[in-house]
């Protein structure tokens, strides 16, 4: 994609990648400074435990419900989330996310700088036993 080119997509009906936490993503438009997916965690599931090298994210909750837990410089918090709530994972915060109920937990997420590789996620332990992710 061009610097100056525009770009408009939508969203894909299978996922194209599968996150190192576990969850489904689909990925959505970035441009040099930022980046979009939309990820999905199956009802039950419970993510691998991680945190980013490099980038942070935002999140909003479009479906389902899950509960996270996040933990940076000392401050521990799991929260539950629901549509229409957004949070924020600053770099290197340790991250884990539940879904719970009977419906997939879906969520749009903005990564700065964009996603750039595979090792850009580490594998950190967790407060829940992670299952076999299916998006």
């Amino acid at each position: 994609m061009g610097a100056n080119e525009f770009v408009t997509i939508s969203l894909p009906a299978t996922f194209t990648v599968t996150a190192p936490d576990g969850s489904g993503i689909c990925e959505l438009p970035r441009l040099e400074r930022g980046s979009m997916a939309h990820g999905t965690l199956a009802p039950g599931s419970i993510s691998r435990a991680i945190r980013h090298r490099s980038v942070e994210e935002i999140w909003y909750v479009l479906g389902g419900c899950a509960e996270i837990w996040r933990q940076l410089d000392g401050i521990e918090r799991i929260e539950t989330i629901r549509p229409g709530d957004s949070l924020t994972l600053p770099v290197g915060t340790h991250f884990q996310f539940r879904a719970i109920g009977a419906e997939p937990y879906t969520f749009i997420m903005c990564t700065m700088p964009p996603w750039s590789t595979a090792d850009e996620a580490v594998r950190v332990e967790g407060i829940w036993q992670a299952t076999e992710v299916e998006g």
